[in-house]
């Protein structure tokens, strides 16, 4: 059966699709990651049921008995079908809610972003075509999606966490392509032995393997969007060696191009000399782990906002003694009060703080003064004394090889510190910060012996970041830089 998910994977990329029926990966297991965003799309779709109440859920089991009982409700008159399952010839489609009318049908797709996608237009118009060829009315179509502006104040108001986005006129206009489109899709997929060729251009991971596409190549160079990018590929240039040494590019694009074609690291000793020269001690590494809710649990919380849980903090005196302080909230309640009121007891107001990527833990300070005025003073004095320890990756001063043209810390550190190649991969459960916000959120779901260890390996990755940047700024310090 084709469904709304793999015909709109199918115009996604074909090949991929093609891919995963006939050489899918042996025993994927659903990372943390994974199992996070399925849960949250779960609980974003039973809420939205309550903008249609009194309704009727349809329960999985055969889609024989799925359609029987959507057909039985809609001529009973059921205004809300949950899941309402149609069948069409060999299309199959599950609508999130189907509205029934005395005079037709109405489709509401539920989505767990915050905006409409080009894709979700799609995917309304697959269902829309299903149930037109099976000779119902379809008089209007959304598309039900997270309002990123709702901030929840004491009780979450469901109506206004969803927005309602008309689609009804752009998934009419998609109707006469789709049965084209279907034979394309059935034809592909009966073909065992002969992969789908690439009409169009697609950057995916599938199609670039096929492409022959290195790891680090002209994609790592421009944007997706660039026009430089499309210029080279179009030429048949996709390895980074292979572009010419006249093609226009910025300052920072040719120091990447030409780091790579030399293969040799290059350091601007002048400037590496003038950032450290401007630290002063004692020195605060900072680092925030944070998490998200699709739907706010606590009050001041918007959807998707991030919500900090935890903080490493390694500081450091000018004769490199250090110090470590670390704060883990408790899972299940806002962790942000009790994370600000340790931190400001941690981190004095008048003291140089260290993060990399500074931007992204400024962001979590100014949200945090925002919501917990008491602090606001102290927690802006942090925010104002706060030194980006990427900057001298990211300005190039000093460029290896082995960065690939990339300046986050899992790609410096071995770079700097050889000998901590492999210091992320070893930690136990949790070995970025995708991983950790997902496993924050789903600690309430363990047991206490899973939880406990679950909570020792945040610690340790969250500890490991700092400890990265004490290194790191150590290898900017040292002579294996000559």
């Amino acid at each position: 059966m084709l469904t709304k998910s793999t015909y709109t994977q199918a115009i996604t990329c074909l090949k991929t699709l093609w891919r995963d029926k006939y050489q899918p990966k042996p025993n994927p297991q659903t990372d943390k990651t994974t199992q996070l965003r399925q849960e949250i799309g779960k609980q974003v779709g039973a809420l939205a049921y309550q903008l249609f109440p009194n309704g009727k859920k349809i329960e999985f089991s055969s889609k024989e008995q799925m359609t029987k009982q959507t057909k039985r409700w809609i001529e009973e008159g059921v205004e809300y079908v949950y899941e309402a399952t149609f069948v069409f010839e060999n299309l199959l489609v599950m609508v999130d809610v189907l509205r029934v009318t005395p005079s037709g049908v109405e489709i509401y797709e539920v989505k767990s972003s915050t905006a409409l996608k080009e894709i979700n237009l799609h995917d309304v118009a697959f269902q829309y075509y299903v149930l037109s060829q099976l000779g119902y009315r379809v008089q209007k179509a959304f598309v039900v999606h997270i309002n990123s502006r709702y901030v929840r104040e004491e009780e979450l108001e469901v109506e206004k966490l969803f927005t309602l986005a008309d689609v009804f006129d752009k998934v009419v206009s998609f109707q006469d392509e789709i049965p084209q489109r279907v034979k394309t899709i059935e034809r592909a997929l009966a073909d065992e032995k002969n992969e789908p060729t690439l009409k169009e251009v697609c950057f995916c991971d599938s199609c670039k393997e096929v492409m022959g596409i290195p790891e680090y190549s002209v994609f790592n160079i421009f944007n997706r969007s660039s026009k430089k990018l499309m210029e080279l590929f179009e030429q048949g240039v996709v390895k980074i060696e292979d572009i010419p040494d006249d093609f226009e590019l910025t300052h920072r694009q040719r120091l990447k191009v030409e780091n790579w074609k030399e293969q040799k690291t290059d350091i601007d000793h002048e400037k590496i000399a003038e950032f450290l020269d401007g630290l002063t001690y004692p020195l605060y590494h900072l680092d925030f782990e944070t998490f998200q809710q699709a739907i706010p649990q606590y009050r001041g919380i918007k959807p998707y906002m991030q919500i900090p849980f935890q903080y490493s903090l390694h500081i450091e005196h000018k004769d490199r003694a250090l110090e470590h302080r670390e704060f883990l909230a408790i899972e299940g309640e806002d962790p942000r009060e009790s994370l600000v009121t340790q931190l400001v007891k941690d981190i004095p107001d008048d003291v140089m703080v260290l993060a990399y990527n500074m931007s992204f833990e400024k962001r979590v300070l100014r949200a945090l003064a925002k919501d917990f005025k008491p602090f606001a003073t102290h927690l802006m004095k942090i925010h104002d004394n706060m030194v980006d320890l990427m900057l001298p990756f990211q300005k190039g001063y000093y460029m290896t090889p082995q960065m690939r043209g990339r300046y986050s810390i899992k790609y410096v550190l071995p770079a700097l510190v050889p000998q901590m190649k492999s210091a992320y991969d070893d930690l136990n459960l949790i070995h970025n910060g995708s991983e950790a916000m997902s496993a924050f959120s789903l600690l309430p779901e363990l047991n206490e012996k899973e939880r406990e260890e679950m909570r020792e390996a945040l610690l340790e990755y969250c500890k490991l970041d700092t400890l990265a940047m004490v290194w790191v700024l150590d290898g900017l310090r040292g002579e294996s830089l000559e």
